[in-house]
């Protein structure tokens, strides 16, 4: 056998040959956009001034990693007025940033201009205009009641606003980099570098054994009832089939020999985007790393329903992409015990 044929990934030698083209009817639902975020339109100079003139601006407010909200839903304030109030209270906002346009389909009339106003600390419900019955929340706090655009929104959000506050610095000179783009771009002044947001991709992945079971795993005390699927940043340098093979041996010392990718989901907290895949094994032993995964176990679909139901485990939230993952491999809704 020749290097070339030796070096060969097993998941490509085993490949099944299809047609060309052919996709896998199996795959993680596309959820669509709800807003039109605009990039060619948000590069115009003054821009998000000339939106915040208009008056039929709505804004999302975020300090630190938690949104106004009131009852289920995200709070989106008239803009305009809302600044006016933050800056008669002493409470200028740190950035206002363009978040786009809603679409048709979206929980909001298509067209309506949305921004992001981030605050350098929260100003409490009641004062500068903010409904009395709004309060702070985290994205985990709040994500199961609110609708697919609120989400999308605090989402988007989260993410750009992360961005600004650890990339304030030019990366080549240290020069504070000054803001443009309505808010997506930072630029040095001193050597005119631009500056993106950024996204570190990590792949997520149901591993299934010779038998059909499903490997689980957590970090964290070994007696922890919390199980999920096994997940890893890619590296420089490599595809993402290689970054699942490698961090599944890494993190439980089981082979790979082929995987699928399925969809993914945006986790902006602070700056990743979730790759899901299945993945195949003809291992059936695995051990933990016990740095990162502490503790994993292999599942038929009934062991893992019975399990749930029985409180001995717990696995992901509906809103994660890990359980949709999980919910695909065993082919509909796992109940949980809040179900029943």
């Amino acid at each position: 056998m020749s290097h070339a044929e030796s070096a060969t990934p097993a998941y490509q030698a085993q490949a099944v040959h299809l047609p060309a083209n052919h996709l896998f009817d199996t795959v993680l639902p596309v959820r669509p956009a709800a807003v039109d975020r605009g990039s060619a339109d948000r590069v115009r100079p003054g821009m998000v001034a000339e939106l915040l003139a208009g008056g039929d601006t709505l804004a999302v407010v975020l300090a630190g990693r938690q949104a106004l909200v009131q009852g289920n839903r995200l709070l989106l304030a008239a803009a305009s007025q809302l600044l006016a109030g933050l800056r008669d209270l002493g409470a200028a906002p740190e950035q206002v940033i363009y978040l786009g346009a809603a679409l048709a389909g979206s929980d909001l009339p298509a067209g309506t201009e949305i921004v992001l106003i981030v605050l350098g600390e929260a100003v409490a419900p009641g004062a500068a205009g903010i409904p009395s019955d709004a309060e702070w929340a985290g994205f985990r706090d709040i994500a199961s009641v609110l609708n697919v655009t609120d989400t999308a929104l605090f989402v988007e959000a989260s993410a750009v606003a992360n961005w600004h506050a650890s990339h304030t610095h030019c990366p080549r000179c240290g020069v504070p980099t000054v803001v443009e783009a309505g808010g997506w771009v930072r630029r040095c002044p001193q050597d005119n570098s631009e500056h993106y947001p950024r996204t570190d991709p990590a792949i997520i992945v149901t591993v299934v054994g010779p038998d059909g079971r499903l490997l689980l795993g957590g970090g964290g005390p070994v007696d922890a009832k919390n199980y999920s699927t096994l997940a890893g940043f890619v590296e420089p340098g490599e595809s993402l089939e290689q970054a699942v093979i490698r961090e599944i041996h890494e993190e439980v010392g089981v082979r790979i020999t082929r995987c699928q990718y399925l969809g993914s989901q945006s986790w902006p907290f602070p700056a990743s985007l979730m790759l899901g895949f299945s993945a195949i094994t003809e291992d059936s032993v695995a051990t933990p790393d016990g740095v990162e995964v502490t503790r994993a176990r292999w599942f038929s679909r009934e062991e893992l329903q019975d399990a749930v139901l029985a409180g001995e485990i717990t696995i992901s939230g509906r809103l994660s992409i890990a359980r949709s993952l999980i919910e695909h491999w065993y082919g509909g809704r796992i109940m949980d015990r809040t179900d029943t």
